[in-house]
């Protein structure tokens, strides 16, 4: 990610799993938090980081 525009795209496409409560994306670092009160599909959320035009590297529960 290079721009404030990617860290939108990314937040929004995340944002839109149902659960999520909070997303938090570092421009600097690449890393992104998200927040759920529900246990969330790695699948789903790698599917909306790919829909913004990235991948994942890494996941961590």
């Amino acid at each position: 990610m290079t721009c404030q525009h990617c860290v939108a795209s990314v937040t929004e496409e995340i944002s839109e799993i149902d659960g999520v409560d909070k997303v938090e994306v570092d421009l600097g670092t690449g890393s992104v938090v998200v927040g759920s009160a529900v246990a969330l599909d790695e699948a789903s959320v790698e599917a909306a980081v790919a829909e913004a035009g990235y991948r994942l590297a890494s996941a961590v529960g």
